[in-house]
């Protein structure tokens, strides 16, 4: 929001500075969304970054964020916020309480 209504102009990178490989990421998106999915190894692209750690230093000190959730915390709450907004699914660790009291 900060950025949106904001006077700053350019890309900003709102990544998570924490390092880590495709094949850590893909396992993490496994454990959370399907532990049975089968990952699958192929070449890498010409443009392929051999370093995934975004700079966030401008995000840092002119909008004052910085990524407070770790990838293995948000990524289910993220799935699940996704799957209630999409699905109306309220399983796998959604808060949500629909359930009315008298």
């Amino acid at each position: 929001m900060r950025l949106m209504e904001g006077e700053h102009i350019g890309p900003f990178n709102l990544g998570n500075p924490g390092e880590f490989t495709m094949l850590e990421l893909a396992e993490v998106v496994q454990e959370t969304i399907d532990p049975n999915a089968k990952i699958e190894f192929r070449p890498n692209t010409e443009d392929d970054p051999h370093k995934r750690k975004p700079d966030i230093s401008r995000a840092k000190e002119l909008l004052g964020w910085e990524p407070k959730v770790s990838l293995r915390k948000g990524l289910p709450l993220m799935v699940s916020d996704f799957r209630q907004r999409i699905f109306g699914d309220h399983k796998e660790g959604s808060n949500t309480n629909n359930a009315s009291s008298s």
